[in-house]
């Protein structure tokens, strides 16, 4: 800011030219447009090293042909072969958080063609991961073994996988051998189609499968920028922090999981009924509720939005009564094909028993029971009834959104009780954060804690996923354990995001290492 004695200066330069104007003038450069394309470049080329890295580490089926491919038994089975794909993978999943964090400053303005901008990089960065060997999860090789119950005649609701022949070949986890299915109906057809066409080969399972999902990513592709239009957010902002961000395309791409297309279905849902197309929307939610059921979640706030603003009570509970009377119905007729019932009720009735380290509630529960076992009370028991009253507490703060806010707000809102349902649950996979983030995104993330704390969350996902999900096989004769070097390897990268990259370090942090631990001089 200049002195008085400057501002008069320039009023009169300013009374001179416009007495005599200038003999030239210089020309006025037009504003440079952001170098979007440097940050796509360089998340392809972190997306390729994922690919890359996925042969020799990604989740390959016993049963797969893949395993008997010469380069594939290298990477798989000599020591050099398994480190340099972990370490490929983990870097690339690295650089793909750097170049998701730089695209976002690069368009920090969101004017015009941010959007195109964005939807280039996901279908850029996705393009290598749909052809890679499964990372971060093999939920997909399960997918098959329930399309396979489902051609068998056999009900996905009360068998697991195990009672299939040679089960274990097809690459799933133990741990489904004998779960129930969590999913919806018209899942469930989806995977018997994919496996009458496929045979039930892995490989091409997973590659349909992984288009599937696809579908869902274009689903919020098209509707979270128009979702966020009609709350005059920036749709290549929603759309950036939404979809382009490195956990959303490894979870629903790469991992090939079924919740891509549940949000996909769930968001053009929201979009539809908050356009005023109500029945178009409960049906299309009716559909994402039948791939997962989770998404029942969203429906009173859908029956808000049709009973309109300023309704009174009897009016809400009688659209939501319609709201609950057309979605129920129509799943209710679903079930009828295949004789699948209303089977797909006992994942909300009776949810996975046990917790995650790192949700809330599990971290909080693991405290709370080391120190009331230290004080002789039982901690076990406490830290389960902590637990279930942070459970219930999410579910008691969806009813408060239910009947507390206003009308226009009604989309956040739906973000607010999907995130408070899956925040207080005492299981969070790491995918999980990914249902309830668009519904934020399109009404609204400020530019200061909001963000930092969508960076932290997104960024430790990445790294938990690419240290604690490593397919390695155990006759390997290794110097360093697999998950220990990429542990390494992504501590080593974020902290150079963190504190030596010129750029990204200044998204969490001001100021320069230097600065930091400058000290200040005494006062004289």
């Amino acid at each position: 800011m200049g002195t008085s004695e400057d501002q008069g200066r320039v009023e009169e330069d300013s009374a001179r030219s416009e007495a005599s104007p200038a003999p030239t003038s210089a020309p006025v450069e037009p504003a440079r447009k952001p170098k979007a394309y440097i940050a796509i470049l360089q998340g392809f080329i972190g997306s390729l090293m994922m690919f890359a890295g996925s042969i020799g580490a990604g989740w390959i089926a016993n049963g797969s042909p893949m395993v008997r491919h010469p380069l594939v038994i290298a990477l798989r089975t000599e020591g050099w072969g398994v480190a340099t794909s972990t370490v490929l993978l983990t870097l690339g999943a690295m650089l793909l958080v750097r170049s998701w964090l730089r695209l976002g400053q690069r368009l920090k303005d969101w004017g015009p063609g941010s959007l195109t901008s964005v939807a280039a990089a996901v279908g850029a960065w996705s393009l290598p991961m749909l052809f890679a060997v499964p990372i971060y999860s093999r939920d997909v090789y399960a997918y098959t073994g329930q399309g396979r119950l489902m051609l068998e005649g056999r009900d996905p609701y009360t068998e697991g996988i195990s009672s299939l022949s040679n089960w274990f070949s097809l690459g799933a986890d133990p741990t489904w051998a004998e779960a129930k299915t969590p999913y919806g109906p018209y899942f469930l057809w989806l995977a018997r189609a994919i496996v009458g066409i496929t045979g039930a080969q892995p490989d091409a399972s997973v590659l349909l499968f992984r288009l599937l999902a696809g579908v869902g990513v274009l689903l919020c592709v098209i509707f979270v920028p128009r979702l966020a239009e009609l709350h005059g957010i920036s749709g290549g902002r929603a759309l950036w922090i939404a979809v382009a961000n490195p956990l959303f395309l490894i979870s629903f791409v790469a991992s090939a999981h079924n919740d891509a297309l549940m949000v996909g279905l769930a968001v053009a849902g929201v979009y539809f009924a908050a356009t005023g197309r109500h029945i178009t929307g409960i049906l299309l939610v009716t559909a994402s509720i039948g791939i997962k059921p989770i998404t029942i979640i969203l429906l009173p706030f859908l029956g808000l939005m049709w009973a309109g603003a300023g309704a009174t009570m009897a009016r809400k509970f009688l659209f939501w009564a319609a709201t609950a009377g057309i979605s129920f119905g129509v799943l209710v007729l679903s079930g009828i094909p295949y004789h699948l019932g209303i089977g797909w009720t006992w994942a909300i009735l009776d949810p996975t028993p046990g917790y995650t380290g790192y949700s809330p509630s599990g971290f909080l529960g693991q405290q709370v029971e080391s120190l009331a076992n230290m004080i002789g009370l039982p901690g076990g028991s406490i830290a389960d009834w902590l637990r279930t009253g942070m459970k219930w507490s999410g579910m008691a703060l969806v009813l408060v959104l239910m009947f507390r806010g206003d009308y226009s707000h009604l989309v956040r809102r739906l973000g607010l009780a999907f995130a408070a349902v899956v925040m207080l649950s005492p299981i969070i996979q790491p995918w999980y954060i990914l249902w309830f983030i668009p519904f934020l995104a399109v009404t609204g993330i400020r530019d200061d804690w909001q963000i930092k704390s969508l960076y932290v969350a997104i960024t430790f996902f990445v790294v938990f996923g690419a240290q604690d999900q490593l397919s390695v096989w155990s006759f390997v004769d290794l110097q360093v354990q697999v998950s220990s070097l990429a542990y390494i390897v992504a501590l080593s990268f974020t902290v150079y995001l963190l504190v030596l990259d010129i750029h990204t370090r200044r998204l969490l942090v001001q100021g320069t290492p230097s600065q930091w631990f400058k000290l200040r001089r005494p006062l004289s």
